[in-house]
Order: structure tokens, then sequence, then C-alpha cells
């Protein structure tokens, strides 16, 4: 596996996050709200994101969002007024935490302007990005604490200057809804593979693997000049895989295959595993919250 690069000594420093979908399989919770603004125990969906690229040593954070989207800005924000109420009632590790979301990185947002898809939104970020190699995150995939994936993959880019995107293998019958990835192995490195191929979302009988797209990317700027040449699929939206596929003719593109600690939070049931794991593992809660759960199951005679 291809080690970690630690925080602070990397070359790749800016993130993009595309948060600008209408989170329809959370409606009607999504109606009024964004769907990255849902809560996981105390902490809307989007913070953990944010938190896993500054853990990774990332300071220059672009959010691509869309109508609806303000809270989003909000959030990451100072709130002078709150500020003052927590000074005023001592609560001070509160105060502390509110003011360390708007301090933790430089947040820059613009909006897509059209829901043309992943890899319009990611073109839009082309102007802040620049010449740089950068991370793309998606919203509704978070990591737990202990995850070292996008460490990984920046350390990928620190060794081999090319990109590289997250795999995670899936049973084969789940691979049709899913990029999925023709591997060729590495042979200095067990955890990494070159990517030869990206089929979006095959049959499990043609799938040249069951390795998945996952939601993280580490991009040379190489890719905007992709996004310019796609052509627009169903709906006219551009497709972030046909991107790479292009960008696969022109150079090595690696894939990252980890097996832990990802949760798909645009899943219901990938949503409260998230909240439930996260909760047990969490110092102030986790040893009340372990004693609740096999309290329930005894109750429910579960098991």
């Amino acid at each position: 596996m291809t080690p970690a690069t630690p925080p602070g000594t990397s070359t790749v420093k800016k993130a993009v996050i595309p948060a600008a979908g209408l989170g329809t399989r959370f409606l009607p919770a999504t109606k009024a709200q964004p769907k990255e603004m849902l809560p996981i125990i105390d902490r809307p969906a989007i913070q953990y994101v944010v938190e896993e690229a500054v853990r990774a040593g990332i300071d220059d954070i672009l959010i691509i969002t869309g109508r609806g989207k303000r809270s989003l800005e909000d959030h990451f924000d100072r709130n002078f007024e709150l500020e003052y109420f927590l000074a005023q009632k001592g609560k001070d590790d509160d105060l502390t935490e509110i003011r360390d979301l708007a301090e933790m990185a430089d947040i820059h947002y613009v909006r897509q302007g059209e829901p043309l898809g992943l890899g319009h939104a990611v073109g839009v970020a082309r102007k802040h990005v620049g010449d740089n190699p950068f991370v793309v995150m998606l919203g509704d995939d978070i990591m737990d604490e202990q995850s070292t994936v996008l460490d990984g993959m920046i350390g990928v880019y620190e060794q081999r200057g090319r990109s590289s995107v997250a795999l995670k293998e899936f049973p084969i019958e789940e691979i049709s809804s899913y990029g999925c990835a023709r591997p060729e192995p590495v042979d200095d490195d067990d955890g990494l593979v070159r990517i030869l191929d990206l089929v979006e979302k095959p049959r499990p009988e043609v799938a040249p693997s069951n390795l998945a797209v996952m939601g993280r990317y580490v991009f040379t700027p190489a890719i905007f000049d992709c996004l310019d040449r796609v052509a627009p699929g169903v709906g006219g939206e551009i497709q972030l895989t046909d991107a790479i596929a292009l960008l696969l003719a022109e150079e090595d593109v690696y894939g990252y295959v980890f097996d832990e600690g990802r949760y798909d939070i645009g899943q219901k049931l990938d949503y409260l595993r998230a909240t439930v794991e996260l909760a047990v593992d969490r110092d102030d809660l986790g040893a009340e919250f372990r004693a609740f759960l096999a309290e329930f199951v005894q109750r429910r005679g579960i098991g």
C-alpha cells in the first residue's frame, strides 16, 4: 500500500466538494434543507467531509452549490450572535467548536448554475483550481476518522505525479450501481492498481471486475481539458467517468483499493449505519449508546 503523505508536506492543497444535488432519496426531509446538512449525530454530513480534507492537509476547499444551499455557507461562517450567547452562558467548549468551524480551512463557494452532472460540477471549479492538483470529494460518501484513504491517494500523486481514484470491492451482483474499473496490478504496491478502463454501471455478466468507483478522487489539472471534450449524455449531463476514460488515453490513472471506513449516506440504510457506528466510537456517547443497543437487541429478541 502506498504510504500516506504526512499532513503539511503535500503539494495537494485544494479540494472540490460537489454539493448541488437535490437529495430526492431523503424527501421530505430534504424539501427545505440540503441533503448535505442532514445531521449524523450532532454534525451535518458535509462537516465530516470537510474535516476529512483538513486532516489530510487540505487548506483550500471549494464547495459547488446550487439553489437552496445557503445553509452550507452559513454553517461554516461566523455567527456572532450565537457566539455572544454562548460566551454569556459560559459554554466555552461549544463556543470553541463553533469558532473552529469558520477557521479550519479557507472555504469558498460557487454555484453550478444548471444541474448538468458531476463532471460539469467539477468543471465549474477550473478557475479556482487553476494548474494545481486537487481532490474531489463527494458529499454522499463519508469516512470514519481512522480512514487513511485520502492520505494514501495524495501519497500516490506525490510519488507518481498522476491521478488516482478510490476503488472498493463489491459483490458482483451489486456492481451495476457503480462505475466499475478494469484494473491491472502494480507490481510494487499491493493496494494500488493501474486503471485500464472505466465502465459506468455495467451489468454483472459484462463487468470488468468487482472494483467500484467510490467518491474520492485526486486529479491532475489535465482532467479539465478532458471534461471540456466529453459529449453530454442522457439529460445533457457531463459524466466524470467519461472524462476519466479520456484521461486514461493520455496518462496513467491509478486505483487506490480500500475496504473499510466508508458510508454512502445517500442511501437510507447506510445513513443509519453511519449514525450507529460513529456513535458507538464516540468518547462522550459510546459507552451509554452501546449499553442501550445491547438492551434494545435483548428486549426485541433480535439476533
